[in-house]
């Protein structure tokens, strides 16, 4: 091959890298309550947080990465990660555990394991299972969604439920997992009416299904990134926006804790600069009403 070749399919393989980083460059979708009561929140541009009973703001150790899961036993904290090309697992802290991904949604199940999606090039992914010995198994396997733009589409986020049963979020759809590893749809195409648009995020995302959980009588909450909406799906699938935000805040991750539900939100912007995305923490209490919890960590 005559060396201005080589030149240009190297400088062809750098420009489609940026685009691709550049794609899926988004906020951090991560929130979790502990069984006492703290609050854990990611900071795509600081880092993971912690809100005490005593209402105070504390800064957790561990990198500013998108995702992270509560191990609040700890049977992780020793636990050997993959080694995955691009991606990173960290474990943090004791009681609970953080456990902080770069690349990929995460949950801790029922059973005490780290599950994560991965793609298998372009026409699978699979959900792998990581004990606390660090033995991995695939515990399920899903035909990849393509895009408008022609580009897989990514799995946004992954929850626990009862029984093991895994919750994962796609652009517009969102489906679970069974403790035997079946995938099955609970809703697909998934439209919000009044959708605001929200800066970085492209229109062909659609609703842009982001982080989700799943209540103890089987509602789903998801935010509805491209929307800002939190949006619950019943257990017939029924769909209804139960949060509005104000562009250009939008919710990426809920929880569901003592009855209430708890949105991360961040100020989007149409660029790749972290420390412009400033996160909010507020949550919908059991009656109803609308709470700011964190206005901001920097």
């Amino acid at each position: 091959m005559e060396p201005t070749v080589i030149v240009f399919f190297r400088l062809l393989v750098v420009l489609l890298c940026f685009l691709a980083s550049a794609a899926i460059a988004h906020p951090g979708a991560s929130i979790h309550v502990t069984a006492d009561g703290r609050i854990f929140f990611v900071d795509t541009g600081g880092g993971v947080f912690v809100v005490g009973r005593d209402g105070r703001l504390t800064k957790h150790p561990g990198h500013a990465f998108h995702w992270f899961a509560l191990d609040e036993d700890s049977r992780l904290a020793k636990t050997t990660w993959p080694s995955i090309p691009g991606a990173e697992f960290e474990a943090v802290g004791l009681h609970p555990t953080v456990v902080l991904s770069s690349d990929y949604p995460v949950a801790v199940g029922t059973d005490g394991a780290l599950y994560f999606p991965r793609p298998i090039g372009e026409t699978e992914w699979q959900f792998v299972r990581v004990a606390a010995s660090g033995a991995q198994t695939v515990h399920a396997r899903f035909p990849a969604t393509t895009r408008m733009d022609g580009t897989i589409g990514y799995v946004n986020g992954l929850a626990a439920g009862a029984d093991n049963v895994l919750y994962f979020s796609l652009d517009r759809s969102v489906r679970k997992i069974d403790a035997k590893g079946r995938v099955s749809t609970i809703v697909d195409n998934v439209q919000v009416p009044g959708c605001i648009r929200i800066p970085g995020v492209e229109a062909q995302l659609g609703p842009y299904l982001r982080g989700l959980d799943v209540a103890p009588n089987g509602t789903i909450f998801v935010a509805a990134a491209g929307c800002g909406a939190v949006l619950t799906i019943s257990p017939k699938g029924v769909v209804t926006p139960v949060l509005r935000t104000t562009a250009p805040y939008s919710p990426t991750a809920v929880t569901v804790a003592n009855g209430e539900v708890y949105v991360l939100e961040y100020l989007h912007t149409d660029s790749d600069d972290r420390s412009e995305w400033l996160p909010r923490v507020r949550k919908i209490t059991s009656k109803g009403k609308v709470e700011m919890v964190v206005r901001g960590t920097r």
